[in-house]
C-alpha cells in the first residue's frame, strides 16, 4: 500500500502557477515540480474540501488549472471531528488565531490518517516548535500526527 499524502493549497498553486520572479518561490516551484514528476506516483494523493474551495479563488484561468490538477484526487471532508481538533489547536495556543485555516488543514490530515501533509507553509506548518505543540495535542486526542514536510524533504529522502 502506498503512503498517503495530503496536499495543501500551496503545493497545488506551486505546480500550476507561472514561474515566479521571486527566486525563493521559483526554487520552491521547481522543487515541487521535480517531486511531482519523479516522486508523486509513489503516494496516494489527497486534498480536502478546504483545498478544493481555496483553489477556486482568484483568477478564473489559474483557478481552472488548479481544479483540473486536483480533480482526480480523493477529497477529504472537513467533518466535525476535524473542525473540533483544529479549534483545539487554536484554543490551546499551538497556532495563532489567524492561522485557523492552517489548523484545519493539519486537523483534516490527522483525522483522516494521512502519513504526510505536504506544504510550503514554513511559518505555521513546517515549523518544529509549532509541530512539537501540535504533536502533544494530536496524541492527547488519540491520533498520530502526519509528518508535515515540504516536497524537498521527500525528494531528498527518495534518492
Amino acid at each position: 500500500m502506498k503512503p498517503l499524502i495530503y496536499l495543501d493549497t500551496s503545493i497545488i498553486s506551486y505546480l500550476t502557477a507561472p514561474l515566479s520572479r521571486d527566486l525563493i518561490i521559483a526554487a520552491h516551484q521547481q522543487i515541487t515540480q521535480e517531486w511531482w514528476m519523479t516522486g508523486a506516483g509513489s503516494y496516494e494523493l489527497y486534498v480536502s474540501e478546504l483545498v478544493w474551495n481555496e483553489v477556486q479563488e482568484g483568477d478564473a484561468k489559474e483557478a481552472r488549472k488548479r481544479m483540473d490538477l486536483i480533480s482526480p484526487f480523493t477529497v477529504l471532508p472537513l467533518n466535525e471531528v476535524a473542525e473540533t481538533l483544529g479549534q483545539t489547536f487554536i484554543q490551546k495556543h499551538a497556532l495563532p488565531t489567524k492561522a485557523i485555516t492552517d489548523a484545519l488543514h493539519i486537523a483534516i490530515a490527522t483525522v483522516h490518517g494521512m502519513d504526510y501533509l505536504m506544504t510550503w507553509n514554513l511559518k505555521h506548518m513546517v515549523n518544529p516548535v509549532i509541530q512539537k505543540s501540535l504533536r502533544r495535542l494530536i496524541e492527547a486526542n488519540g491520533y498520530n500526527m502526519p509528518t508535515i514536510c515540504t516536497p524537498e524533504v521527500l525528494l531528498r529522502g527518495e534518492k
